[in-house]
């Protein structure tokens, strides 16, 4: 199977041509190249396929083989692999999602696609299209995790985050209390979680614990959900671009009033392989 390892600041995965034909076994073959040290090593795996309704469809299986509806830092892979392939030939660019149709905007920088702003939609908030158990809108509701209380957003950018604002991310041991969110039973399709320092109204520090993956060093659409968390908690304002520090580096959120959120940031190719696959049916 020929490859591209590719990331958006440090969430990797890895990309596969399907345009003519998709992997018949992606979910396993995702399972597959994701485990570091000992395979390709990746967040998960994400084909870039045919589409009748946009300039290329997407479709991403996380790290323990799920299949996710969106992967904002993903999608701009995916934006400068169809642009720097020679697939597509244009700057404004359409991305079919289990989450619908996305808008692509590609700044191009000595031939190549470099930063790449995406149309991320307009963001959820109501619980059942989260989907979350709650009775009203979740906005910094306290939820009992594990025998201690924490406050949590609830938003959906295509799938759903919890947000949480906490003094310090540094000293979070993610790998111990993130599947404990992730598998909150008031989120019936399990949850990422967004841990959130505020250092002003315009900049955001951020670890996240994505379901299916663990911990990733950046999650697009979880950046989006916690900028607009923050906006609905009073810390930022709309129409307003907020930087939100992850491990992996920096993305830009401008969270619109109409509701529409707008996510830029790099998209970056890191090499070119042949995965050796034996599919155990």
């Amino acid at each position: 199977m020929n490859f591209t390892k590719m990331h958006g600041i440090g969430n990797d995965y890895v990309y596969v041509n399907c345009m003519e034909k998709e992997l018949e076994n992606p979910g396993e073959i995702s399972i597959a190249v994701s485990p570091r040290h000992f395979s390709v090593g990746s967040d998960g795996l994400i084909m870039i396929c045919h589409s009748d309704v946009a300039d290329a469809k997407m479709r991403m299986f996380n790290a323990d083989g799920s299949e996710g509806k969106m992967c904002g830092n993903g999608i701009r892979c995916v934006g400068k692999y169809l642009y720097d392939k020679g697939i597509v030939n244009k700057t404004d660019i359409t991305v079919e999602t289990l989450s619908g149709i996305k808008k692509l905007k590609l700044n191009i920088v000595n031939g190549k696609a470099d930063t790449i702003c995406v149309d991320m939609g307009k963001a959820i908030l109501e619980p059942k299209e989260i989907p979350v158990i709650s009775d009203d809108i979740m906005i910094n509701k306290p939820v009992m995790v594990n025998g201690k209380e924490y406050k949590l957003t609830a938003v959906s950018m295509g799938n759903p985050h919890a947000v949480c604002f906490v003094d310090d991310v540094d000293s979070l041991d993610l790998e111990k209390i993130g599947p404990d969110f992730e598998n909150l039973s008031i989120f019936p399709e399990r949850v990422n979680t967004e841990f959130v320092k505020v250092i002003d109204d315009k900049t955001l520090q951020m670890r996240v614990w994505e379901r299916g993956s663990g911990e990733t060093f950046a999650c697009g659409t979880g950046t989006c959900a916690t900028v607009v968390a923050a906006c609905l908690n009073g810390i930022c304002k709309k129409d307003t671009d907020v930087t939100v520090h992850l491990i992996g580096g920096d993305l830009i959120i401008r969270y619109c009033e109409d509701g529409t959120v707008f996510m830029t940031g790099k998209a970056e190719t890191a090499y070119e392989g042949v995965f050796e696959y034996e599919y155990k049916a």
